[in-house]
């Protein structure tokens, strides 16, 4: 089973290499540490400041949660995909993204077998071509699926923050991939800091690490300040980034996005109005 998913990887990555969409992996040593907040409000932006065509796909086999951000309907989700079902099946729509959710919970042993995920990258390769990015926002740390999914996708972005247990357990993702399948596309988000100049730092920490004992540089995608305002969004059940736009999380993960899209945000006139309420709203 193994061999098959391995077949499936560089299947899917060899479709990609003829595809418009990109694939995109977003993983974190270890839980806590904004991962799904971050690959939301990812494709949010995507689909909705840069008119993408996005689908997101919650690939937490077991603790999915991705529903809670969104406001969506949790019983339609992967499970069904994963015993054989089509994606198109458990898709759902919400602020012009296509969604699958993740499910919590595992049933039996048979969920947590390689050819499960091996059947998603097939599920996957078969829609790819509807969109211009998908979205993968994996489990926390090392699992088949995590693994299997980021190295079929485009590039992996990793989720950090200055605590020391998560940069260690970050490094620890990037020594594994490399190691086990010479995997070295990565870019570093550095979430929660308190200022620029510890993001710098965390990424100079964990940058030097990979280059002293693995031998190669990462790339800085961003660095991400802590809000005040992430608990209101999920009580409201909606991304940061669509509540407030102006904030600053909303403003600095824009401009990832940007890099990412390689295009300039595109400027929207409100109104004086619309502009107004938005910013009166934004400021209490």
């Amino acid at each position: 089973m193994e061999k098959q998913a391995e077949k499936l990887v560089k299947l899917v990555k060899e479709k990609k290499k003829k595809s418009k969409c990109k694939v995109l992996s977003f993983v974190s040593g270890k839980g806590g540490v904004g991962k799904t907040t971050v690959s939301t409000s990812f494709a949010y932006i995507l689909a909705n400041v840069f008119n993408r065509k996005v689908l997101l796909l919650d690939c937490d086999i077991g603790l999915g949660n991705v529903h809670l951000l969104l406001g969506l309907d949790p019983s339609k989700n992967l499970r069904s995909v994963l015993k054989g079902s089509s994606l198109k099946n458990v898709t759902q729509t919400a602020l012009n993204l296509d969604v699958v959710l993740g499910f919590s919970g595992i049933e039996s042993v048979e969920e947590l077998e390689s050819y499960e995920s091996a059947n998603l990258l097939v599920q996957l390769d078969n829609v790819i071509e509807k969109y211009d990015f998908v979205i993968l926002d994996n489990s926390a740390g090392l699992s088949r699926f995590t693994v299997n999914f980021s190295r079929a996708a485009s590039e992996t972005y990793i989720i950090t923050t200055p605590e020391p247990t998560a940069l260690t357990d970050a490094y620890a993702f990037i020594k594994s991939m490399y190691k086990l399948y010479d995997y070295q596309s990565f870019k570093v988000i550095i979430n929660m800091v308190p200022s620029r100049k510890e993001g710098f730092e965390t990424f100079e920490r964990l940058n030097s690490s990979t280059m002293k004992f693995l031998g190669f540089k990462l790339k800085l995608a961003g660095i991400l300040p802590i809000s005040s305002r992430i608990r209101d969004a999920l009580q409201q059940s909606k991304p940061l980034v669509h509540i407030y736009s102006s904030d600053p999380f909303s403003v600095e993960l824009k401009k990832i996005v940007q890099l990412e899209v390689g295009e300039a945000i595109p400027e929207k006139d409100e109104g004086f109005i619309k502009r107004f309420f938005r910013l009166l709203k934004e400021g209490t």
